[in-house]
């Protein structure tokens, strides 16, 4: 029997999770849910699964829960923090989205809990930090993306000083076959229709604009200690190769699979066992074709900008992270258009002054002024245009 706490249980990867969870009762037990405002979904939760304590980023939202939980209730990033670090855990599955899933994950790592990681935004802008803390409290991170899945799954047993490169596969979003001058006019509607994947509107964002797969280079790089120059992209529309992994003797593993989060995130929670899945079987005879190409880095330079800011490292993965957070809550907002993200993300990492070594307070505080300035200069650009 597992133990789990999933933070971001209201969203698409933690309801998820749980959907897997309701069909393993004797494998795994909840013992606590956090969510962002959904108080109306985390109640539900919380009376389905009974957990230990449960919060809510929301403050305003905590006496919804305080008056009808029959469990301990936090709020607030320090409510999130208490349930990363619950003494009855021994896992957490950190399915947040964006910057504020960093400091639960340090937390929990701190008290020796292993990560079943959805949350990209912890490597993106804190690797150094929370790679640093988990090998000194001997942490296991289970990667719940597909793609990383993969490439765990290609090295286990393998030894990663023989890997010649990695290849992490990319769908290319709705906009793989577009001109320039057609992504000027897309609205968030179109940004939001993903080919294959069903995702939160943030990360569907962030894959349209290729910085989903930047944020992925990223995290390959402190998962795997693999060096960026070894991690290539491939556009692959039809999403059933997830990673490649070529070794020294020029030999190619992958995993392949139908794009279904659950799978990923099951083999998550179940690793080293696999339970019996019932998803649909893999039909190739019915894909038919497996297409690849090269990712065009001029009509997506988020996908650029990502390799920039990581092999320079300190504090510009952060900049560049929170610049995309609140480009993209702006974009989903209609306060700019979809050109506009890479625009403002180049502009606050052309202006920063990145710090090495950066601490975690380092990081959260980069954090903190960089939506700061994007936000301000947004709403500059918004009285100027009216």
């Amino acid at each position: 029997m597992k133990y789990l706490s999933i933070l971001g249980s209201t969203g698409s990867i933690g309801t998820q999770t749980l959907e897997i969870i309701r069909q393993f009762p004797n494998e795994f037990k909840i013992v606590g849910l956090t969510a962002n405002k959904n108080s109306e979904l985390l109640l539900k939760q919380i009376k389905e699964f009974k957990p230990k304590a449960a919060a809510i980023m929301d403050k305003s939202k905590v006496d919804d829960l305080l008056n009808f939980s029959p469990c301990q209730v936090y709020s607030g990033i320090e409510g999130l923090n208490r349930i990363a670090a619950l003494s009855e855990a021994d896992t957490i599955v950190n399915a947040l989205v964006g910057s504020i899933g960093i400091e639960p994950t340090h937390n929990a790592i701190k008290a020796k809990k292993n990560i079943a990681l959805a949350n990209k935004e912890t490597l993106v802008a804190a690797g150094s930090v929370i790679m640093e803390e988990a090998k000194k409290n001997n942490i296991e991170f289970m990667p719940i993306d597909s793609e990383h899945s993969a490439i765990f799954q290609c090295l286990n047993g393998e030894n990663v000083k023989e890997v010649n490169n990695i290849t992490i596969t990319c769908s290319g979003g709705p906009f793989k076959n577009y001109t320039k001058e057609q992504m000027e006019n897309v609205n968030v509607q179109d940004a939001l229709s993903h080919p294959t994947w069903s995702m939160g509107n943030k990360i569907t964002i962030d894959s349209a604009t290729l910085m989903n797969k930047g944020f992925e280079v990223i995290e390959a790089h402190w998962l795997y200690d693999i060096e960026y120059e070894k991690i290539k992209v491939v556009i692959h529309p039809q999403s059933i190769v997830h990673s490649l992994i070529e070794f020294a003797d020029k030999s190619v593993i992958a995993q392949l699979g139908i794009p279904d989060m659950k799978i990923p995130i099951q083999y998550a929670l179940s690793y080293p066992k696999r339970f019996h899945s019932s998803n649909p079987q893999l039909d190739l005879v019915k894909i038919k074709t497996l297409e690849f190409k090269e990712p065009d880095f001029d009509m997506f330079p988020c996908l650029k900008y990502a390799y920039e800011a990581g092999i320079k490292g300190g504090t510009l993965p952060a900049v560049m992270n929170a610049a995309n957070e609140a480009a993209v809550h702006a974009f989903l907002a209609n306060k700019i258009r979809f050109l506009d993200i890479p625009r403002l993300i180049r502009k606050m990492m052309d202006e920063s002054s990145p710090m090495q070594n950066p601490t975690l307070n380092d990081i959260l505080e980069v954090d903190r002024k960089t939506k700061e300035e994007t936000n301000k200069l947004i709403e500059e650009e918004m009285v100027v245009e009216h």
